[in-house]
């Protein structure tokens, strides 16, 4: 039997389903408040998110799909760390943070700035999230037709608003950049980088891989290896839209900044943008990129951790977990988005350098093949820094970890990581 290829055009189509799945809330918030903060630092800022918010969730893909899965690739550490992180990642990036905070951020944009003061916004924001994942619910219930129904309409329509936006801003270029504030002034690329952790997606790319391939055997690619091949490239095709997107969101965040300095976040300076450019109808515009953003990534996290979840526990069908993860999500989405984000920033920092080190070696695994030590080794020094490093940012007094290298940057774990691989080699002596 020949074995089946996509061709370029659907090769696009997936491309863009995984740019859908990706691209939600923080995808648009972060990079227009590191323009809106970094001014004339914007492209250094942009340089070290496009590492963290590009480049690391494309080679997660890849790592993911040579590995054969998620479970495959945490395995190289041991069974018992595998199924305890990758259940980590799924609900970080699932109802315990990511799907609530699609539904709260576009809200956030499409309901308060339109109802006046006054207006029950805690009963508004009760039927929206109910409208909201009903609505994700019934795509999500078909995770093989995502390729059609978000690849094909949604994503096409998202990007294009986003090139209105940007367009507008290229004609009316307001006061320009303004200056840089903050830690900004002093290391932008090391701040950026650290932002992209809020995207979380790095860590939703080793979960995608499961949607990306039902959808590819959907379209008839089987064999293994073609699989692999054809999600590899979607990446790059997601990635290279990640970079555009944000390098545009980046510029409009910067000439928000300058017209109108010291927004409290990025949703700020974009509605500050919206309204200079376009006028009243700024809102209708922002409100329609962050809705169908927010609900495109909500639909793909319902699909991913419904799917992971019933391979686990496979006596709960696939719908009755989706339908599970959207009536939590649902509920703590009406905490608002302030408390979701508080709680977001500690789990991040501790799952983040974990998932950046474990995709850095599965591309060395041809030389650490054999040298069982290395994974194990590497992955215990950086998690036990990365949890002590967000425990100390949660508040805990662990003022000793601030002599460590990279430490006031917000990367002391990366020493920890070197050594951990290094010992995990020596430890592993020649390779069997």
């Amino acid at each position: 039997m020949e074995e089946k290829r996509l061709g370029a055009r659907g090769l696009l189509l997936v491309g863009l389903t995984l740019f859908s799945l990706f691209f939600g809330a923080g995808n648009l918030i972060f990079p227009s408040g590191i323009g809106a903060m970094a001014g004339v630092h914007t492209w250094p800022a942009v340089a070290g998110l496009a590492v963290s918010a590009v480049g690391l969730p494309v080679l997660g893909v890849v790592a993911v799909s040579r590995a054969g899965g998620m479970d495959a690739l945490a395995g190289r550490v041991h069974p018992a760390f595998a199924r305890a992180f990758t259940v980590a990642v799924y609900l970080a990036i699932g109802p315990c943070l990511a799907i609530p905070r699609t539904a709260t951020t576009s809200f956030e944009m499409a309901v308060p700035p339109f109802v006046g003061e006054g207006a029950p916004v805690a009963l508004l924001r009760l039927v929206y999230s109910l409208v909201f994942f009903a609505a994700a619910l019934a795509l999500a219930l078909r995770p093989e037709k995502l390729t059609d129904r978000l690849g094909k309409i949604l994503c096409p329509v998202l990007v294009g608003l986003i090139v209105v936006t940007f367009a507008a801003s290229m004609l009316n270029p307001l006061e320009g950049y303004g200056p840089a504030g903050g830690e900004y002034l002093t290391h932008p690329a090391v701040r950026g980088f650290l932002e992209g952790y809020q995207t979380m997606d790095t860590l939703a790319a080793l979960a995608f891989g499961i949607v990306i391939a039902v959808n590819l055997r959907a379209r008839g690619v089987e064999k293994p290896g073609a699989v692999v091949r054809s999600t590899a490239w979607a990446g790059v095709i997601a990635g290279v839209l990640l970079l555009a997107v944000y390098c545009m969101l980046a510029h409009v965040g910067a000439l928000s900044g300058g017209a109108m300095p010291n927004p409290a976040d990025g949703a700020e300076a974009l509605t500050n943008a919206a309204g200079l450019l376009f006028g009243t109808g700024g809102r209708v515009l922002l409100a329609a990129i962050f809705l169908i953003a927010c609900f495109n990534v909500c639909v793909g996290l319902i699909s991913s951790c419904g799917t992971y979840f019933h391979g686990i526990c496979p006596r709960l069908g696939y719908r009755t977990w989706a339908v599970l993860f959207a009536v939590v999500s649902m509920v703590i989405s009406n905490a608002g988005l302030a408390q979701i984000l508080a709680v977001s920033a500690p789990v991040l920092g501790a799952l983040y350098p974990v998932a950046i080190v474990l995709i850095a070696l599965s591309f060395f695994q041809r030389w650490l093949a054999g040298r069982r030590w290395v994974y194990p080794v590497a992955v215990l020094f950086t998690g036990v820094f990365s949890v002590l490093f967000a425990l100390r940012d949660a508040g805990l007094p662990l003022g000793f970890l601030d002599g460590l290298p990279l430490a006031a940057v917000g990367l002391g774990w990366v020493l920890p990581a070197l050594a951990g691989t290094v010992l995990g080699l020596l430890c592993s002596g020649r390779r069997r």
